[in-house]
């Protein structure tokens, strides 16, 4: 009972400290599941307009899982909550029909009882609030109704002031809701311009840093777009070698050049009627610049060796992780340019800037490796998701990518453990690395590495090393019979 009243009050300080749902909303959940003994609890939203249920955000449940949970009103256990705004208890799902296992999360069969409450604003159901209990505890379900109604009350804030946001990515629709994953209002902002020029011929300039995600949006454009049955054409500028890539771009006629030994289309030329993606854009060089700007400003080209003017259609979608102001203001890039791709800019915030997405990636990631590998992992330890929190991701995306792949692979039960992850995100904790010794000793040791790196560097010579360090020669002396050091090893024995 301690226990659970300890979980239920650090429930209402999380959303006593903020009312932003995308912030609390894990933290919350997780703090359901593990403090007071519920297994895979899930918040979902009412779209009365559409008459459906979805799962807006879990504890347990994977991201495919999530949006796998979609139910008409009157539906299910959960669509019956939502309609008649009273809880329900299940005390065996696997004897009750109503129960419907859309998110396949379980076996339906298994032996778990279920409750489920309503978020209610005025007299409007809003949301639906459920859990799990094992079969063994059913008799708890009465009280788990209390429990969750009032952790459901105390959300109605967050949810009503969330509800006039853009929509869940995980449960919109379109391409872009089926591959980004996040529900951050950074990446619902993303998300919604994603949406709002996707089915227009706009040029559109992705930017942010390496390994947020820009080739994933592209392709999210050209898959909402109308040109969705063209090509998607991809260039990386920065791969390509200047005597290269204007051949790449435009084309070349036979003989244009050695080693030109058949015409070529370019790739503006194979992206005709659809989209040609430009990574790295900032990376090309002056003389392409004038080329490309040609093409978008005319929508036409000349192949390498040619004077005959071909048109295409093609959308452009370029991208960037450079500073593309500054590089204007240096004269490394064209002004003309820029302002011709800056038409609709669209920043992706880097994976630091927004943690509320973190542990759902990591979870997707987990499912997408779990299935190449062929492994079982179910869940991250509460050390991971604490340690995955802290990290400030420089590599973003890409980097939590390469961490989970890593740790489903090394993980040998179903749980990925702190000790599954790089050294880098390994705290002191986890990696039983603290300082040891106190203040003193941590200093001593740093200075013994300071005075043997000098006189590394001095050849053993202690006054060149003194003076590296900006000490006397006596200082040096001292430090050196203090730590026991060998200046004779450092000497250069050909000078001997």
């Amino acid at each position: 009972m301690a226990k659970e009243l300890e979980g239920l009050a650090a429930i209402a300080r999380l959303l006593a400290a903020s009312s932003d749902l995308d912030e609390v909303l894990g933290p919350v959940l997780r703090v359901l599941g593990e403090e007071l003994g519920l297994h895979r609890v899930a918040l979902c939203r009412v779209d009365a307009d559409a008459g459906e249920v979805l799962i807006e955000a879990a504890h347990g449940l994977t991201p495919a899982e999530i949006r796998r949970g979609r139910y008409r009103v009157g539906e299910g256990v959960i669509g019956e909550v939502a309609a008649t705004g009273q809880p329900a208890r299940v005390p065996r799902i696997s004897r009750d029909a109503r129960y419907l296992n859309r998110t396949g999360a379980i076996d339906a069969d298994q032996e778990l009882g279920y409750v489920c409450v309503p978020v209610v604003h005025g007299e409007r159901v809003i949301g639906v609030l459920a859990a799990y209990r094992p079969s063994g505890h059913a008799s708890r379900l009465r009280s788990d109704v209390h429990r969750l109604t009032l952790v459901a009350t105390l959300l109605i804030p967050a949810m009503v002031q969330s509800s006039a946001r853009a929509p869940n990515p995980t449960t919109a629709t379109g391409h872009a809701a089926r591959t980004m994953i996040g529900r951050s209002k950074e990446i619902r902002q993303v998300f919604t311009l994603v949406t709002q020029v996707a089915d227009s011929p706009t040029t559109v300039l992705l930017r942010g840093e390496s390994g947020t995600g820009k080739e994933l949006v592209a392709k999210a454009l050209h898959e909402d777009s109308p040109r969705r049955r063209g090509p998607m054409v991809k260039v990386n500028c920065a791969a390509l070698p200047e005597s290269v890539i204007e051949s790449e771009l435009f084309g070349h006629e036979r003989g244009a050049f050695t080693g030109a030994v058949a015409q070529r289309r370019g790739r503006f030329e194979l992206a005709d009627g659809g989209t040609i993606f430009l990574d790295e854009i900032g990376d090309l060089s002056p003389a392409t610049q004038i080329k490309l700007l040609r093409v978008l400003q005319e929508r036409e080209l000349q192949r390498v060796g040619s004077n005959q003017t071909v048109r295409v259609d093609v959308r452009i979608i370029a991208a960037t992780s450079r500073p593309l102001e500054e590089m204007v203001q240096q004269d490394t890039f064209r002004k003309d340019l820029y302002y011709r791709l800056n038409v609709f800019p669209i920043h992706l915030p880097a994976l630091r800037e927004r943690r509320a997405d973190v542990v759902l990636l990591a979870d997707h990631f987990v499912e997408v490796f779990n299935r190449s590998h062929g492994r079982s992992v179910r869940r991250l330890s509460t050390p991971v998701i604490d340690m995955l929190m802290a990290y400030h991701w420089p590599g973003n995306v890409r980097e939590l990518e390469n961490c989970m792949e890593r740790a489903v692979l090394l993980a040998r039960d179903d749980v990925i453990h702190g000790h599954h992850l790089p050294p880098s995100l390994q705290t002191a904790e986890a990696s039983d690395t603290g300082v040891r010794g106190g203040l003193k000793g941590q200093l001593e040791s740093v200075e013994r590495e300071l005075v043997l790196d000098a006189l590394k560097s001095a050849r053993g010579n202690m006054a060149e090393a003194a003076r590296q360090l900006q000490i006397t020669e006596r200082i040096m002396g001292l430090r050196v019979a203090k730590y026991g050091i060998q200046p004779l090893q450092f000497r250069d024995p050909t000078k001997m």
